[in-house]
């Protein structure tokens, strides 16, 4: 994620939210010789002098891919484009010079939600595009950084991370306002971070919204109570530096696959008891990595490539689920 400049104004204030010191982290998984991520190359060249940074990826039943391309570190418009398995690009959508496209995600009907950040009060907050027709806003959200967006299993509720209000909000699928679900100091920026940003990815898995914020570097689990609320906030793992966005797995495993932003430049495995290990690194040809996803056995990263030389791109990998998990096939 690259900061818009109408937001720079908003830095000394965001820097002054108290945070609480993040939790004692658990233990550096050691001794995996190894490596998680095999075979890794790049899948898609993006231009990034086009406006092609990736930010966000969406794994679809037909294993094509929703992107969104933010166009702000370009100075050109956002978009939201389906990438099929050959490479084939189309663009669903095209926002507005000075906006963003953020986070997707999608629903079981085909609909596409999405997060768009803009000055404009008309066009910030989360919008929906159903199969065959046009986009439309589903709920305005105030003034903020909207980025990662998830729906739950039910496809009722959508769940927006607000990167500087360190809040998450919930969206009715069936339309109406947004609502805060969850907000506080674990939510909020650390003031000392490379990027003052707080809550930042987000995903909903076997029963809890799951979160990343990008400078406090946690991952964080809350369950989600029978009443639709948050439950207790659970530390899974600290000490991720720039932790901008993840996918887990599988739908049945809580491993996860957390991609650093620059400067650290880092997919990091993530696994139930919190340990970490590093799975890749700027030699394997990362270059400002915002996201991951996963679709069987391979593993996609979506590198913006906000550093010179721009080297925006969509890589994949082939998970190793011995070297990961022990087994050969099964987490």
């Amino acid at each position: 994620m690259r900061i818009r400049l109408a937001h720079i104004a908003a830095i000394p204030a965001l820097a002054a939210v108290l945070v609480s010191p993040p939790s004692a982290s658990a233990a550096t998984a050691g001794n995996r010789t190894q490596p998680v991520i095999t075979q890794v190359k790049t899948a898609v060249k993006f231009d990034f002098v086009a406006g092609d940074s990736p930010e966000n990826i969406n794994v679809n039943p037909d294993g094509s891919l929703t992107v969104s391309m933010l166009g702000v570190p370009a100075n050109k418009p956002p978009k939201l484009v389906r990438i099929t398995s050959s490479g084939q690009r189309t663009t669903l959508v095209g926002g507005h010079l000075g906006d963003q496209i953020t986070g997707n995600t999608r629903g079981s009907d085909g609909t596409v939600y999405y997060n768009v950040d803009s000055d404009d009060a008309s066009r910030n907050g989360v919008w929906k595009l159903p199969p065959h027709s046009r986009p439309q806003r589903l709920a305005a959200l105030p003034v903020g950084l909207p980025n990662g967006l998830a729906i739950d299993a039910t496809g009722r509720t959508l769940y927006a991370a607000d990167s500087y209000n360190a809040t998450v909000w919930a969206v009715p699928v069936s339309g109406g306002p947004a609502k805060i679900w969850l907000s506080g100091s674990a939510l909020a920026a650390d003031p000392h971070g490379s990027l003052p940003l707080g809550v930042n990815g987000v995903r909903f898995h076997k029963g809890a919204v799951w979160l990343s914020n990008y400078s406090q570097g946690t991952l964080l689990r809350i369950p989600v109570t029978a009443h639709g609320g948050p439950g207790r906030i659970r530390t899974v793992a600290d000490n991720i530096p720039d932790f901008d966005d993840f996918s887990f797995l599988n739908n049945r495993s809580n491993i996860v696959f957390a991609a650093q932003n620059d400067p650290t430049d880092r997919v990091t495995v993530v696994r139930p008891n919190g340990t970490t290990q590093t799975a890749l690194t700027a030699g394997d040809g990362l270059a400002s990595p915002t996201t991951t996803a996963v679709s069987g056995n391979q593993l996609y990263i979506a590198d913006a490539g906000f550093e010179a030389p721009h080297d925006a791109k969509l890589q994949r990998g082939t998970i190793n689920l011995h070297a990961l998990t022990g087994h050969p096939r099964h987490p």
